[in-house]
C-alpha cells in the first residue's frame, strides 16, 4: 500500500486499540500540510527516496529549507497552487502507536472533502494562524467536527514564530475560541479542548518542545496524540457491512467460477466471526 492515499480507510482496517485516526483542519494557509510534514519528519517516518524528492523540489522553488507540505500535497494542482484540494491520508507509527492522518483542505470550496476525513476520525487538530486568530472557516470546521461527533479536539495555534512566540497572542486566541466553543457545545465540553502553541515550520511543540515556548507547560502535539483514546477503544461499535458490489470472475478454466455471481461489500465498523447471527436490512431477516 502506498504511504499516500486519497481513499479513506475502512474502519475495519483501523480496528486496533493502539491506532488513532486523526485529521488536521482549519482555514486555508493555517499550516495543516506543513504540520503533518513536520510530524512525519521529526518522527523519522519519511522514506529516504521521498525525502530526496522533497529536497529536489524545494531547491527548484528556490527554498533554503524543506517544504514539508509536499508530503501530503500529492495532486499536481495542489503542488502548483500550494493548497490542499483532496484529502490525503498518511500512515505511520511511532513505535508505541500507529496512526492514520487525514490532511483536510482548508478552502471553503472544498469543505465537503473535510467532512469525508472527519467521518472516521477519533481526534481533530484545528489549526489557527497566530497572526489571524479565529476565522470563519475555523468555526465551520469546528462545527463539522462536533456534528460528526469527533470525541477529541486539539486547537493548535500555529505560526507562533511569526508573532514572536507571544503568550498574550496565544491567550487571546484561546479565549476567543473558548467563547465560540462554549456556545457551540456548552462550557463543560469546551473545557475539554486542548490548546497547544506551536511553529510547524520550525518544529516547536510538534514532536520536540523547542526552546522558544518555555512559558507553555502542557504536552506537545505528539504527546497528546500518544495519550488520546481512540473512539473504537472506548465502546464496542456495531457491525455494519454494506453490500454494494457484484463479484463475477467469469473464469472459464475453473468450473466452480464458470457462471459464479456473488455479492460483496466492505466491513465499515465492528467485527464478525463464523457463527455470529446477523440482521439483514431493510427486511429485518
Amino acid at each position: 500500500m502506498s504511504a499516500l492515499e486519497h481513499l479513506p480507510p475502512s474502519k475495519e482496517q483501523t480496528q486496533d486499540n493502539g491506532l488513532l485516526r486523526f485529521l488536521t483542519c482549519g482555514s486555508v494557509d493555517d499550516g495543516k500540510s506543513t504540520l503533518i510534514g513536520r510530524l512525519l519528519y521529526d518522527t523519522k517516518a519519511i522514506l529516504a527516496d521521498t525525502l530526496n524528492a522533497i529536497e529536489r523540489t524545494s531547491q527548484k522553488r528556490g527554498l533554503t529549507a524543506l517544504d514539508l507540505s509536499l508530503l501530503t500535497d500529492g495532486l499536481q494542482a495542489e503542488r502548483e497552487q500550494g493548497i490542499t484540494i483532496d484529502v490525503a491520508y498518511r500512515y505511520f507509527t511511532t513505535g508505541t502507536r500507529k496512526y492514520i492522518i487525514a490532511d483536510a483542505p482548508g478552502h471553503e470550496q472544498y469543505t465537503r472533502n473535510m467532512v469525508t476525513a472527519a467521518s472516521t476520525a477519533d481526534l481533530a487538530v484545528i489549526l489557527i494562524d497566530g497572526r489571524k486568530g479565529v476565522l470563519t472557516q475555523t468555526r465551520r470546521h469546528s462545527y463539522l467536527a462536533h456534528l460528526v461527533n469527533i470525541p477529541h479536539l486539539v486547537v493548535a495555534v500555529n505560526k507562533m514564530d511569526l508573532v514572536d512566540y507571544s503568550q498574550d497572542v496565544f491567550n487571546t486566541i484561546k479565549a476567543d475560541y473558548l467563547d465560540f466553543a462554549a456556545k457551540l457545545v456548552g462550557k463543560k465540553k469546551a473545557d475539554d479542548v486542548h490548546f497547544i502553541p506551536m511553529s510547524a515550520l520550525n518544529g516547536d511543540m510538534v514532536v520536540e518542545r523547542g526552546d522558544r515556548l518555555e512559558w507553555y507547560e502542557g504536552p506537545t502535539l505528539l504527546e497528546r496524540l500518544e495519550t488520546a483514546n481512540a473512539s473504537h477503544a472506548e465502546h464496542a461499535e456495531d457491525f455494519r457491512f454494506p453490500v454494494q458490489y457484484v463479484c463475477r470472475p467469469q473464469d472459464s478454466a475453473n468450473p466452480a467460477l464458470h457462471d459464479y455471481r456473488g455479492f460483496m461489500g466492505r466491513v465499515e465498523s465492528g467485527r464478525i466471526a463464523i457463527g455470529d447471527a446477523v440482521t439483514v436490512l431493510p427486511s429485518g431477516r
